[in-house]
């Protein structure tokens, strides 16, 4: 028996007010911590000053909730944005050189940048050949 698999199984259905049970879920928590801290500030300072960081915190949460660029939601584009800034200097796009191995996309050092313009296809051999032998002994 097939079944038929919907092709766009990860995108949020709209639950209520366009908004998807994630986004409900992180304005209904951080809108209560918000609320929370106004009405333990509220007790030692005025109303109007314990404002403040309320809403602070309101927009601050309804950015991270409306957030999406490229199909991205917050936190996934962050970490991408982080990675980005970690690796920019580690790894550079060259004409004509060959595409890295698997290896070289996680984790690049700053001694293994390839620096010529072409690539010792015996060198990089060794490499695998050795890599072979460390997954072996594992």
């Amino acid at each position: 028996m097939q079944y038929k698999i919907p092709v766009q199984i990860e995108n949020e259905d709209p639950i209520m007010l366009w908004l998807s049970l994630r986004q409900l879920s992180i304005i209904m928590v951080w809108g209560w911590i918000a609320y929370w801290i106004f009405k333990k500030l509220v007790v030692n300072i005025p109303a109007e000053i314990a404002l403040i960081p309320t809403i602070i915190i309101v927009i601050i949460t309804l950015f991270i909730a409306l957030f999406k660029n490229s199909g991205m939601t917050f936190i996934p584009f962050v970490m991408s944005f982080i990675r980005y800034k970690v690796n920019i200097p580690e790894r550079t796009w060259r004409v004509w050189v060959d595409s890295y191995s698997p290896m070289d996309i996680w984790f690049l050092s700053q001694n293994e940048i390839i620096e010529k313009e072409n690539i010792d296809f015996q060198t990089k051999m060794d490499k695998i050949k050795e890599l072979d032998e460390k997954l072996k002994k594992i």
